[in-house]
């Protein structure tokens, strides 16, 4: 469940090693690809598109522990926060490749590290948040009635 402190120091490690996992993963994928011949775009969309069904089951079981993780807007606010971010990652690759200053590696490892970061901040404020039209003791009762504390 989301802290009501401003900045939740475990859930930020949390989401943080859910990252590392889906980073090292997702990464790996991306230099195969790029091994391959593949472009960066095709490349990149194939890690960033592995890692989303992932990272949403870490995050929401885990990271943020919703117990109604099946609810359809959920899955909706994920993906909407994902695109997000994804496009923040995409706009970044695109430009500093077209800079030519950089390679393939490190363009796409700090468009990483954006995405990181507004995903994160997304996820918090946006997917995982408590509805505000739902008070702390309907709440309760959607946790007790799913079998969380």
């Amino acid at each position: 469940m989301r802290s009501n402190r401003l900045f939740d120091y475990k859930q930020v490690l949390r989401f943080g090693l859910v990252g590392v996992l889906n980073t090292a993963t997702g990464y790996s994928i991306i230099l195969v690809a790029l091994w391959l011949g593949w472009g960066d775009i095709a490349a990149n969309m194939t890690g960033y598109a592995f890692g989303l069904v992932v990272s949403f089951f870490l995050n929401s079981q885990w990271t943020f522990a919703k117990a109604e993780y099946k609810q359809a807007s959920l899955v909706v606010r994920y993906i909407l926060a994902f695109l997000f971010a994804y496009a923040a990652n995409l706009v970044t690759v695109i430009v500093i490749r077209s800079m030519d200053v950089l390679d393939g590696w490190a363009i796409h490892l700090i468009g990483i590290i954006i995405y990181t970061a507004l995903f994160y901040l997304a996820s918090v404020y946006f997917v995982f948040s408590k509805s505000p039209a739902r008070s702390d003791n309907e709440t309760r009762a959607l946790s007790l009635q799913n079998g969380s504390r």
